[in-house]
């Protein structure tokens, strides 16, 4: 019997399975329970991830996934909250949210899923897109320069901005215990596959 608890609603080779693979053995090792942690995603492919990954979780309004992990936070300070964002919903339709919570420099963990598309709609351009990559709403090539996640969080005041590969397993997951062990907002970039829109 299929069921949507069970059932990984993603296409065959994209990097959110590793990501959240990484996710998982980071909170194994590092001995954080169930209870103990709350995962916010927002909406697009990465919104499904927070439906697998055991304990508390919730998948909010696109763009919203920050300011209500904010609330989470602030509610519960004890709580070790993970943000899963796509670079779409991310950079995009919750920039405002992101630059604040840098500037904020509340402990939480900000992971972005970023394929440069926003894949659940079948691959417009989003705001990493690179120059000339041909997607749905760019047929001609993309004439509009990605953001530098990295050093316009750092600009804001984040003090760990850094970059990870969904296909770097090890690396990835070590990665995530480093943000998780920092004290403050942390952002990983995650660069990732796409098999299905991301053709460039």
């Amino acid at each position: 019997m299929r069921s949507w608890l069970t059932d990984i609603q993603w296409c065959p080779g994209c990097g959110d399975f590793l990501i959240i693979m990484a996710l998982k053995n980071a909170f194994k090792e590092l001995e954080i329970a169930s209870h103990d942690r709350v995962v916010v995603s927002g909406v697009g492919c990465s919104g499904k991830a927070s439906q697998y990954v055991d304990g508390y979780a919730a998948e909010t309004l696109h763009g919203r996934a920050v300011p209500f992990a904010t609330g989470v936070k602030l509610a519960n300070p004890d709580l070790t909250v993970v943000i899963m964002w796509g670079d779409g919903d991310g950079y995009g339709i919750g920039m405002g949210h992101f630059i604040h919570a840098c500037r904020k420099n509340l402990d939480m963990v900000y992971l972005v899923f970023d394929n440069e598309n926003y894949a659940l709609t079948t691959g417009q351009a989003s705001p990493m897109t690179p120059i000339g990559a041909k997607t749905k709403t760019t047929p001609e090539g993309n004439t509009i320069l990605p953001f530098e996640p990295l050093k316009l969080a750092q600009d804001a005041g984040c003090s760990f901005a850094k970059v990870g590969y969904s296909n770097d397993f090890k690396w990835l997951k070590e990665l995530i215990k480093e943000a998780i062990e920092h004290p403050g907002f942390s952002l990983i970039n995650i660069i990732q596959d796409c098999p299905s829109f991301k053709r460039w």
